[in-house]
């Protein structure tokens, strides 16, 4: 029997999330995921796609921030058909981020949300999601930033069993991404590397002290121009 003081390493993504489905919350639930939604938002903003694709949904927090702008369809795809169940919404789809289930060119907007460092071959997710991109459309994405890679830091959850477990992910470099951001002909607008500034939660008080408060995530916006 494992101890409820254990931390498990769970080195497959899919397995984790299935895991993680029953205990996990449909909003940003922490300083980094809210960090992240901020600047994904104000990316957001001025745009009106027609049809929007959120890519590693999960449990679906984004769907009702793209709903916001987009004037036709939102649609979510995961490949954990357990947290697809748990967010519990219309138009969700299970599919593997690497062989999408849409043809060519059929939205003009996707979102991904801190689902590429659960890909190993960024080059290949990228052309992916630059298949799905019509003419004009935008690839909007965050990751782990590299400092998470160099400081050592993991990803852990609780789950409904008590035990706290370790997921695995694939570290990627700027470089890695600009580079395949540039071999899936896209075109980069803006590239993003937000720091905490949040000093009222005792969470991020504490990170600062200990870490000097590098940034956290990589946020990519890119636009398809042909």
């Amino acid at each position: 029997m494992t101890s409820k003081l254990a931390t498990v390493t769970l080195p497959d993504p899919k397995q984790a999330y299935d895991l993680w489905a029953g205990s996990y919350p449909a909003v940003a639930h922490n300083p980094l995921m809210r960090l992240e939604q901020d600047i994904i938002e104000s990316i957001l903003a001025p745009l009106a796609p027609r049809r929007a694709l959120d890519v590693g949904t999960g449990s679906g927090r984004y769907l009702s921030v793209l709903a916001q702008r987009a004037t036709r369809i939102v649609v979510g795809v995961d490949f954990s058909r357990a947290m697809l169940q748990a967010g519990g919404r219309k138009n969700m789809v299970c599919a593997n981020a690497l062989w999408l289930p849409f043809a060519r060119r059929s939205f003009d907007l996707i979102n991904a949300s801190l689902m590429v460092g659960d890909v190993p071959d960024v080059a290949a997710w990228t052309g992916e999601m630059a298949k799905t991109l019509t003419r004009g459309g935008h690839l909007i994405y965050s990751d782990f930033h590299p400092s998470w890679a160099s400081h050592g830091w993991k990803r852990t959850f609780r789950g409904v069993d008590g035990v706290t477990y370790d997921i695995g992910y694939a570290p990627h470099t700027i470089d890695d991404h600009l580079s395949a951001i540039d071999a899936a002909g896209l075109r980069v607008l803006a590239i993003r590397e937000p720091r905490f500034k949040d000093d009222t939660d005792p969470d991020v008080r504490a990170f600062r002290r200990r870490w000097k408060n590098p940034p956290v995530v990589v946020v990519f916006h890119a636009v398809k121009d042909a």
